[in-house]
C-alpha cells in the first residue's frame, strides 16, 4: 500500500486548491524541487505531480519545475496535467518519469491511451476525476456525460498500469476519500486503484489497511500533509505494519 505525496504546480510552485478551483489556491512552497527532496528525506517512496497549469491549458506549463524535481528526488514520479498526445508522453518518459497520468484525453481519445499503453508498458495511468458521479475533464472545469466505472472499463486489458479516482467534491477540503465509491471501482476492473480527494487524517491511513481497501494500490495525500494533519512516520509505520503495532513501536 503506498501513500503518494501530493505536489500540485501553479505557476512554478507548489500549492493545494479546494475542489479544484485555481482561484483558492493556498501557496505551500516556492520550491517544488525541495518539497520533492523533503518528501523522500521523510521516507515516501513515490511521489504524485500534477500540472495544474497544464491541465486547463491541455499542454504542460510548470515543466521546467517538474524537471526540478525530476533531478532533486530518486524516487519514482507519476505526472498528470495537460498531457494529451504520444510525442508528449514519449517526451517526459525520455527526461525520467516514472508513469504519465492521462486525464482528459481518456476521455476524448481512448484509442490514444490503448497506444499508449502499447508503446510504453507499465507507464501509463488514467486519471478519473469525478464530481457527482459523473467524469470531469479540462482540469475539472467541464462535466461529461460519463460514470466512472464506465471510463474505467473502457481500459481493461489495455495495460494500463493505475487508475487514480479524484472525488472532486471532497479535494482539498479534508472531508476524508469517498471511500465507498473508490472501492466500489475497485471492485469493478481489474486495474489497481488509486484513491485520490479528501485524505483528511490519520483515520484515512487506519482506513486505508481495512480488508476490503487492500486491493488498492494506495493513496494520494496532499493538504494534510502539508498542513501537519497527518504526521508521515506514523502514516508510513501503520501502513507497513498495521495501525496496532505501529502504536506499539
Amino acid at each position: 500500500m503506498i501513500l503518494f505525496p501530493a505536489i500540485d504546480l501553479k505557476d512554478g510552485k507548489c500549492v493545494r486548491l479546494k475542489h479544484g478551483d485555481m482561484a483558492t489556491a493556498t501557496i505551500y512552497n516556492d520550491d517544488p524541487a525541495a518539497q520533492a527532496r523533503a518528501f523522500e528525506e521523510q521516507g515516501f517512496k513515490w511521489l504524485h505531480v500534477v500540472d495544474l497549469n497544464g491541465a486547463f491549458k491541455g499542454q504542460s506549463v510548470n515543466s521546467a519545475a517538474v524537471g526540478a524535481i525530476l533531478k532533486a528526488t530518486r524516487n519514482p514520479v507519476q505526472l498528470g496535467g495537460g498531457i494529451r498526445t504520444l510525442e508528449q508522453i514519449e517526451d517526459w518518459l525520455d527526461r525520467g518519469l516514472a508513469r504519465v497520468i492521462l486525464g482528459t484525453v481518456a476521455v476524448r481519445d481512448p484509442d490514444l491511451v490503448r497506444q499508449a499503453c502499447k508503446a510504453f508498458p507499465g507507464k501509463i495511468a488514467v486519471g478519473i476525476d469525478a464530481k457527482g458521479g459523473k467524469v470531469a475533464v479540462e482540469g475539472w472545469a467541464e462535466a461529461s456525460s460519463l460514470g466512472v466505472i464506465e471510463l474505467a472499463r473502457k481500459f481493461e486489458g489495455a495495460g494500463v498500469a493505475a487508475i487514480i479516482y479524484t472525488d472532486i467534491d471532497r479535494d482539498g477540503v479534508l472531508t476524508g476519500i469517498n471511500w465507498d465509491a473508490t472501492i466500489d471501482l475497485a471492485d469493478a476492473v481489474s486495474i489497481p486503484v488509486i484513491a485520490s480527494g479528501g485524505l483528511a487524517s490519520i483515520a484515512d491511513i487506519v482506513r486505508m489497511t481495512m480488508p476490503d481497501a487492500r486491493k488498492l494500490e494506495g493513496a494520494i495525500s496532499g493538504r494534510a500533509l502539508y498542513d501537519g494533519r497527518i504526521d508521515p512516520a506514523e502514516a508510513l509505520a501503520i501502513l507497513t505494519s498495521g495501525p496496532e503495532k505501529a502504536r506499539a513501536r
